[in-house]
């Protein structure tokens, strides 16, 4: 029986990409043995089981930049997680190791290569991961989604988009079902703010600092992802309480979201960008500035500079995010234009092309 690892996490961004990896490669090898490996406390050991995937967990997390009491246990938790990682790939013995970036993808990697286990790398960024960059030596294929990534990885590298979930791109005839869904009106504009898996405090303070705005425009609802770290506190916000905005921590129903949606603002994470190039919606991109050598600005240019999105820089976000967002509804012809041009960069089948460069791999 073939066994194929695969390692990463931390964020939505690294575990959604590898689960439609996982998913993709158990549909054309429906026998293969896969185990995913995360770290511990992360939302992938929530999200991996809840789609019927084993997981194991390592003591790991990143390398704090300030000064930290937690950056004195780094090494520690680094040895702990390689000796498991260790022991993980000698009792599983996998025949190709796969890594999506995030903590725990360098310990598990490292110690597959070491063990003679061919792997390979899945960059979602246009800038790579510090994770991935330390891997690249090890790895025999890079799969991307940016152009010109040589830079980081050579001629390793493969173009093959960015692997999404295939259904919550599926979202044709779904807006009775997505009304709904959310508690929403068929009547109205919709638009749906999206911070990410674990929310974006910029954009949350937005939302409410534009109280007045929201209420003012009663022609149009809003859908606020605003990540469980942050739903107690904004609850209890004046915001979150209009009849025309629904709260929520977490959306499972991402099909029925982007349905409804007539406008998105999102951080510009990549998988993000890579559904809403599918989803052809018109978006508000706000990138997070919290990101290695600002990423998510260089995500969301390689949009804007195509008339494909709108950027709103996370300083501005209070005064521009929801006055643009209702100025685009507000122009139809933008609407258009940003959709048709949005949909132009949309990479479809990329989980299953990813799949099959990771079944090629395998030793015979």
């Amino acid at each position: 029986m073939m066994k194929i690892i695969i390692s990463g996490g931390g964020t939505g961004g690294h575990v959604f990409p590898a689960i439609a990896i996982a998913k993709a490669i158990k549909t054309i090898k429906p026998n293969a043995d896969i185990l995913f490996v995360g770290a511990k406390g992360k939302i992938e050991m929530e999200k991996v089981p809840s789609v019927g995937f084993p997981i194991k967990g390592l003591w790991i997390s990143g390398f704090h930049r300030q000064l930290s009491f937690r950056n004195l246990l780094f090494p520690f938790k680094l040895l702990s997680s390689l000796v498991n990682a260790w022991l993980i790939v000698k009792r599983f013995k996998p025949d190709v190791a796969v890594g999506v970036g995030g903590y725990a993808s360098g310990p598990i990697l490292f110690m597959a290569a070491q063990s003679g286990v061919p792997a390979l790398i899945q960059e979602q960024n246009s800038y790579a991961g510090v994770t991935n960059k330390l891997l690249a030596s090890k790895a025999s294929k890079v799969c991307v989604a940016y152009d010109n990534m040589e830079s980081f990885f050579g001629n390793k590298v493969i173009y093959t988009g960015n692997p999404v979930r295939e259904e919550i791109t599926i979202i044709e005839g779904k807006k009775v079902d997505a009304v709904h869904h959310f508690g929403l009106k068929s009547d109205k504009l919709t638009v749906l703010v999206i911070g990410g898996s674990l929310g974006a405090r910029t954009m949350n303070d937005a939302m409410e600092k534009n109280f007045e705005l929201v209420q003012k425009r009663q022609d149009i609802q809003y859908i606020w992802q605003c990540g469980k770290l942050y739903y107690n506190e904004f609850s209890m916000k004046q915001t979150s309480q209009l009849p025309n905005v629904h709260l929520t921590k977490f959306i499972d129903r991402m099909d029925l979201a982007y349905a409804l949606a007539d406008v998105v603002i999102s951080r510009a994470g990549a998988t993000s960008i890579s559904e809403l190039c599918l989803v052809g919606k018109p978006t508000i991109l706000v990138p997070s500035p919290n990101v290695a050598e600002d990423h998510q600005t260089r995500n969301a240019m390689a949009l804007v500079e195509k008339d494909a999105a709108i950027l709103v820089r996370d300083v501005e976000a209070s005064e521009k995010m929801i006055l643009t967002a209702q100025s685009v509804l507000d122009n139809h012809n933008q609407q258009l234009e940003l959709s048709e041009n949005v949909k132009k960069l949309a990479k479809r089948n990329s989980a299953e092309v990813i799949a099959r460069e990771v079944l090629s791999l395998v030793k015979e």
